[in-house]
């Protein structure tokens, strides 16, 4: 039942809705391991897919790369767009799959609006019908009035960590979109033959419907502290992206703060303000798919859940911090508040 609300929602054939999931890299990976096979050539429009992306396509063990996938990264222009024009000619050659990522991630570049999405899959299937679009829809759920799947895309998916879980799914993951191509997906969470019809649901199958029937209002509260934290930081001279004005593709406030010092001080202070673990001291550290030391705060009732009020960045230039999530606009203003302080304090 959850998974056909889940397709009714995201307005599709089908949807793989499983707390076996364990993360939005994870969920993108099922698509990318079920559509591709050896030989198969996988496309990215916006550059470097996200660190831990990366990881899945090319430089760790079992990547797409060792399986013999060919894999090609299609650079923005200058200006952060993206160029279409190249893209088009790699779509004449009939791609298997090109993977779409609606949040910027980890690098300064603004993220994918579902007209931007609606463009590119447009002039994709006008050159190449089979190309299977892929979106990575990784804090842009309910951000906007439609899914990915609505503008023509094939699939997308997610975690239930952030937005579509409501702040309470306790785990978990999706996928989205046509149903032979969720089935794939499936089969690789579980077997071959088996797909969909077989995995435990555990203990927190309410959560997961309740968390949906959240998910949309805690959105709009991570939205609204997301346009304060723009304004405010940019009243105070730093570089943010997007601006407060500016129309939004997911829940993600990039900061330009400068320097490791300002950077530390920022997520410290997010964490000295979070209800769960405010006495701990967030340092940067190595974590499983980051080329670089990562800092997070994350002082989150639920571990990882980046719906609630959390901030976390690489520790590499420009030095950028991105905020996300917030269960209420109000803690969202107290936290950036007395990041501000640290921040000019340091």
């Amino acid at each position: 039942a959850l998974e056909e609300v889940y397709a009714a929602v995201f307005g599709t054939e089908a949807a793989l809705v499983r707390p076996q999931i364990v993360s939005g890299t994870h969920a993108v990976a099922l698509c990318l391991y079920g559509v591709l096979r050896p030989g198969d050539e996988l496309v990215t429009v916006q550059g470097k897919p996200y660190d831990t992306l990366e990881k899945v396509i090319y430089g760790a063990p079992g990547a797409l790369s060792e399986w013999g996938v060919h894999y090609t990264q299609i650079e923005p222009l200058p200006d952060g767009s993206v160029d279409e024009k190249r893209v088009a000619q790699i779509a004449r050659r009939q791609p298997r799959a090109v993977l779409l990522q609606r949040s910027g991630g980890y690098s300064w570049r603004r993220g994918l609006r579902l007209e931007q999405i609606a463009a590119l899959t447009g002039l994709i299937k006008e050159l190449s019908p089979t190309t299977v679009v892929i979106v990575d829809n990784c804090y842009g759920e309910f951000v906007e009035e439609a899914e990915p799947p609505a503008v023509g895309a094939d699939l997308c998916a997610g975690s239930l960590i952030k937005n579509p879980g409501g702040g309470i799914a306790p785990t978990g993951g999706y996928v989205a979109g046509r149903e032979e191509l969720v089935e794939l997906a499936a089969s690789r969470l579980t077997a071959p033959g088996l797909g969909r019809a077989v995995g435990p649901t555990l203990d927190c199958q309410r959560l997961l419907f309740q968390g949906l029937f959240l998910a949309p209002h805690f959105v709009a509260e991570a939205l609204k502290g997301a346009v304060f934290a723009a304004r405010f930081f940019a009243r105070l001279g730093f570089e943010v992206l997007p601006r407060f004005d500016e129309p939004r593709s997911d829940i993600v406030q990039g900061i330009r703060l400068g320097s490791p010092e300002k950077l530390l001080a920022f997520c410290r202070a997010v964490q000295a303000t979070s209800p769960v673990d405010a006495h701990l001291y967030p340092e940067g550290g190595v974590l499983p798919g980051y080329s670089d030391a990562v800092v997070m705060a994350a002082g989150t009732f639920i571990q990882g859940a980046s719906l609630e009020f959390t901030a976390d960045a690489p520790m590499r230039q420009p030095y950028a911090v991105y905020l996300q999530g917030g269960l209420s606009k109000e803690h969202v203003i107290m936290g950036v508040i007395a990041a501000a302080k640290a921040v000019i304090q340091t």
